[in-house]
């Protein structure tokens, strides 16, 4: 079932608005009650209205509360399938034994972790997730977080506790960034798979409850700052090892065993030695079938944990072989002096020493050394060792003892695996959750060790709860000065005295005889028990019983327990002979366990013993210890029948387990009291927005500590006044709040008023400061915009000035470059017309030193005269057609000219040499041309030149050759 409970992270309380302290005198129903009671004409009217008792969804409003009311509610709202009711402080769950769809969906974990007020919605176990998440970060400061599941055994705590687990594992995880959403996966998956895993190694289906814990745990779910799940670890307590080899009648082992016996393939089977049709003494019922039987759901949690095929494989061998050993039988030797013999009785078409020879292969060990230990037992005599036969019983016994204690040894393994694999570094998470599952309270018609030391876990949890609530809270009432009439309740104190008191308990006495070297006698434990502890009256015996026993009346009811082989297990004694053979072991996993282990001598001092008891005893103080430095929330699991049928409610079983956990009390003084608890300071503290109070400074400075709580509350009062003056009346605020000495006491009514008026202050701040940095952030933009605005213009501004000057610069080299071409230009032609000499030709012209100077061109290569046409430059060269003509110019235009003057269409490479005035006969220009005059010519260095002139046009005259006289 379900658990939970409505908190704050500072304090306890109850979802209603509460009740006037001042003058309470509340009736507490004892379970003798009579139905004449005075009361019982208002029970009767409160019950006719039957179809209103399921709209109570906190007893807290039930008038008035009794036992019969209380149960007449739940039963109403059990019959509608409601099965979470608020008790206060306490949540109440109902098991409705069959599975409830879209009650846990992850769609309703959604709902209840988003809204803004929890306890609005219908009760249910994830407002109490939810309250304890949120407190983990808490309005006042951090607090870790407890969850204290508690019930019978059937009542549901198992399925609670998986509930919580996987709540946390969702909402604590989808707030994680995407990068590293993986990491987040892989944690809360194997959060998760460690539950399967640990059910599967330490439940078992008993008579009352087919998942039966038979374990405790405490998992510890690791928050780091920003509440997301990094980690968590597993705290086990007492796991009842005994039923690895003995098994109450009608009960079965543990779940792991049955499945590996129905979900093995056949490749697995012969590998575990483990047939189809194979029948196992320590597998009784093995016909029945139940969910718990998921063997590919266990296999597949060891791999997500990180458990790889050959640890697995080592570990069903283990398991394997821990079967084997079960069905090895002894007979009685006919020689006492020798050991015992084998059975040779056969199981199936096997006998013992062929089932012995199986466990040896699958533990690692030779048959031989596992027969013998089993069989003799080895004495220390001084220095020597003395061997000596064991008997049929105690070759039994030490059967017993090596699956035990290799059980053992390898569930506490798996525990430690476990918490290598999910627990994270210290630096990395500062709070926790913890959920509490330990072992329901159990009365059976044989009880031994175990279920006292169950029943004794559950006395203190139960103690917790009286200590936590229901005393220390009216104590801290009357001492801080409010006026309360105390509320009578059930206090098993005295219980816990008798059980684990000093000098003299139950416990010591036990220890005490366990410790001593040797054979336990049950009748004279039971006679120095009757002695020692007749006078206390939560201790009695049957005298008319000829079984040795006690019986204790624990909170939940009276329990007997048989003293017979009670303090055998106490002792728990491990031979070391069993244990030096599991070093030797070739499996792998047995040697690293018991290679690390430290085993302790038998044959020590007796007080140097360490007992179950005290074992188990010291690890639950340890817990309690750690429950006290956590905010509790509680969780009452009841089971509504004890058959486990769905649906089905019985109340005479029901009223006896609300009596038994103190349901009545918890409602009258979470009705009556004051659940929520504040400190003075950090009340001004949080809610002083309220009145605008700033004190926290001056009181920090304060050395005097009266004055200081004077002045804090007289804060604490400015404040309420604020708070209430539109609100609530005077008389209506003694029922709200009341100002203590050091506290401030309040309703949940309350507390949600000033949560509220708070909120919206704080929204009123936060509109203002949103607007202020809106505003600021636009000013900033408009501000860089303009900055930046200035900031290109003076860019642009000085670019365009800078490539102005550029151009200016290009434009002077280009004008005075051209204007000195223009004038060396000038110069050369006036040079050429004026003091050009006709040219003499002859057959082999010698070249002038003008020529050699200036550069030629000679054309003297071709055999054919080529024909030259050169303006004006051509009036130049010499007239005869038959000679190589050279070609004189001043200067490179000088030559460009000439070149561009030039015809010379390509016929085979011959060229012939003309000169353009035997066509137009000219002889001589001596007159210079008038104004500027026009070069044109192709791929002329200058831009846009036009370099080739038409060839195709008929040239009539000097003027329109090449020249242009431009007027």
């Amino acid at each position: 079932m379900r658990s939970s409970t409505d908190r704050r992270n500072f304090a306890v309380g109850p979802r209603n608005g509460g009740a006037a302290v001042k003058g309470v005198t509340q009736r507490v129903h004892s379970p003798d009650q009579s139905r004449n009671d005075p009361l019982e004409d208002d029970v009767q009217a409160f019950l006719i209205d039957e179809d209103q008792l399921h709209t109570f969804d906190d007893l807290t409003k039930v008038n008035p509360v009794t036992p019969a009311t209380v149960l007449k509610c739940l039963q109403a709202r059990y019959s509608l399938k409601v099965f979470y009711t608020h008790a206060g402080c306490t949540l109440v769950a109902l098991n409705p034994f069959q599975a409830i769809p879209d009650l846990y969906s992850v769609d309703v974990m959604k709902e209840y972790h988003y809204a803004t007020q929890p306890q609005e919605f219908k009760p249910h176990i994830f407002i109490v997730a939810e309250e304890a998440y949120r407190n983990v970060q808490g309005q006042l400061e951090p607090v870790n977080q407890s969850l204290v599941v508690s019930g019978e055994s059937g009542a549901g705590k198992t399925w609670t506790s998986r509930c919580l687990m996987k709540y946390y594992a969702t909402v604590a995880a989808s707030a994680q960034a995407v990068s590293s959403q993986d990491a987040v996966e892989r944690i809360e998956r194997r959060v998760l798979d460690s539950n399967p895993l640990m059910e599967a190694f330490g439940n078992a289906c008993t008579l009352r409850n087919n998942n039966s814990s038979r374990f405790g745990k405490y998992i510890q779910l690791q928050m780091n700052r920003a509440q997301l799940l990094v980690g968590a670890s597993v705290q086990t307590y007492l796991l009842e090892k005994t039923r690895v080899a003995c098994q109450p009648a009608n009960e079965r082992n543990f779940h792991i065993f049955y499945q590996m016996m129905k979900g093995a393939t056949d490749e697995q089977r012969t590998d575990w030695k483990m047939p189809q049709d194979q029948c196992f003494v320590w597998l009784p019922n093995c016909e029945n079938q139940i969910e718990e039987d998921g063997f590919l759901e266990t296999a597949e949690a060891m791999v997500h944990l990180g458990i790889d095929a050959e640890r697995q494989r080592q570990i069903f061998r283990v398991l394997a072989g821990i079967l084997q050993l079960g069905n090895v039988s002894f007979c009685s030797s006919t020689n006492e002096s020798q050991p015992c013999d084998l059975d040779q009785v056969s199981e199936g078409s096997f006998d013992s020493t062929d089932f012995l020879q199986r466990a040896g292969e699958l533990l690692g060990v030779p048959a031989e050394e596992l027969c013998r230990c089993l069989r003799v037992r080895t004495l220390k005599a001084g220095k020597q060792n003395v061997l000596k036969p064991c008997s049929q019983a105690e070759c039994g016994v030490r059967r017993d003892c090596l699956a035990k204690v290799i059980y053992g040894q390898l569930f506490e393994w798996l525990v430690t695996f476990i918490n290598s694999c999910i627990c994270a570094d210290q630096s990395k998470w500062c709070n926790f959750i913890g959920v509490l599952d330990v072992y329901g309270f159990e009365c059976f018609q044989i009880n031994n060790l175990e279920q006292l030391c169950i029943n004794y876990a559950n006395e203190k949890l139960q103690q917790h709860f009286v200590a936590h609530y229901l005393r220390a809270q009216q104590e801290e009432y009357v001492s801080e000065g409010l006026e309360w009439s105390f509320i009578k309740y059930q206090d098993n104190q005295s219980c816990l005295d008798l059980l684990e008191g000093s000098p003299i308990s139950v416990f010591s006495l036990l220890n005490e005889e366990s410790r001593l070297n040797r054979a336990s006698d049950s009748t004279a434990l039971r006679g120095r028990l009757e002695k020692e502890l007749g006078g206390n009256d939560n201790i009695c015996w049957d005298k008319f019983s000829k079984v040795p026993h006690f019986t204790v009346a624990h909170y939940a009811g009276k329990v007997s327990y048989q003293l017979e082989g009670m303090v055998e297990k106490n002792k728990d004694p491990v031979p070391p002979e069993l244990i030096g053979l599991l070093e030797k072991s070739d499996n792998l996993l047995l040697h690293e366990i018991f290679s690390d282990k430290e085993t302790e001598i038998p044959h020590s001092k007796g007080l140097s013993r360490v007992t179950v008891i005290s074992k188990f005893k010291n690890s639950l103080e340890n817990l309690m210890k750690l429950l006290l430095t956590t905010a509790p929330h509680y969780t009452r699991c009841i089971k509504p029948n004890s058959d486990c049928r769905p649906l089905t409610f019985k109340n005479r079983e029901v009223i006896l387990q609300l009596e038994a956990c103190g349901i009545v009390e918890t409602i009258h003084i979470s009705a009556a009291g004051f659940p929520i608890r504040i400190p003075l300071k950090s009340f001004v503290q949080r809610y002083g927005p309220i009145g605008k109070c700033s004190t926290s400074s001056r009181l920090d400075a304060d050395p005097d500590a009266t004055e200081s709580t004077n002045v804090l509350q007289q804060e604490v009062e400015k404040l309420l006044r604020v708070a209430l003056q539109h609100n609530v009346s005077c008389d209506g605020r003694r029922s709200l709040v009341h100002c203590g000495k050091t506290k401030v006491f309040l309703t949940q009514l309350m507390l949600d008023l000033l949560e509220d008026h708070r909120g919206k202050i704080l929204s009123r701040c936060a509109f203002t400061i949103q607007c202020c940095w809106l505003r600021h952030q636009r000013r900033r933009r408009l501000a860089r915009r303009q900055s930046a605005t200035l900031i290109q213009a003076a860019v642009r501004s000085w670019l365009v000035r800078k490539q102005i000057r550029r151009w200016n610069g290009a434009a002077s080299v280009i004008q005075n470059t051209w204007k000195k071409w223009r004038a060396l230009l000038k110069s050369l032609a006036e040079a050429e017309l004026d003091e050009a000499e006709d040219l003499a030709a002859d057959d082999s012209p010698a070249l002038s030193a003008v020529v050699r100077e200036r550069g030629s061109v000679q054309l003297s290569s071709f055999q054919e005269p080529v024909p030259v046409r050169g303006w004006p430059m051509g009036l130049a060269l010499a007239s005869a057609p038959s000679i190589t003509v050279s070609l004189t110019a001043t200067g490179f235009q000088k030559m460009i000219s000439v070149m561009t003057s030039l015809n010379l269409p390509s016929r085979r490479g011959e060229y012939k040499v003309e000169t353009n005035q035997y066509k137009q006969g000219l002889a001589s220009i001596r007159a210079r041309p008038r104004g500027s005059v026009k070069l044109h010519y192709q791929r002329s260095p200058l831009l846009y030149a036009d370099m080739q002139p038409d060839l195709k046009s008929n040239v009539t005259g000097f003027n329109e050759i090449l020249l242009e006289k431009t007027l």
